[in-house]
Parts: C-alpha cells; sequence; structure tokens
C-alpha cells in the first residue's frame, strides 16, 4: 500500500452498524509512500495508522 500527502483513506466499517470512516493523509511517515500515515478524519480526530484489509487509499491526482 502506498499514499501520498492529500491522499484520502477510507476504512470500512468493522461491523454491521459501524460507520465507515474518512480522512486526508497529512503525513506519510514510512519510506516511499508505506505506512505508517498521518490522517485527520472525517469525524474530527487525527491518528496514525497502519491500514488494514479494511482500508483503501484513494488518490487525488496521477503521480509520474
Amino acid at each position: 500500500m502506498q499514499a501520498h500527502i492529500g491522499d484520502r483513506v477510507h476504512v470500512h466499517g468493522y461491523s454491521t452498524g459501524s460507520p465507515d470512516l474518512w480522512g486526508e493523509v497529512l503525513e506519510v511517515r514510512g519510506t516511499q509512500g508505506q505506512p505508517p500515515y498521518l490522517v485527520a478524519f472525517n469525524d474530527g480526530h487525527q491518528g496514525l495508522i497502519f491500514p488494514g484489509p479494511d482500508a483503501v487509499i484513494e488518490h487525488t491526482a496521477v503521480r509520474r
């Protein structure tokens, strides 16, 4: 998994009725776009994450 600053992270709810979380990558602390990522989530909190299989990175721009 690779991300860049400004990409969006979508974390699917882990059980029925759990809301999905959306966030923006603020920092990439791993090498070559690898986790961990500092993310500002739509619920107002920030956190350092290592995305699991329930997460998807949505790239905001084409990178060359």
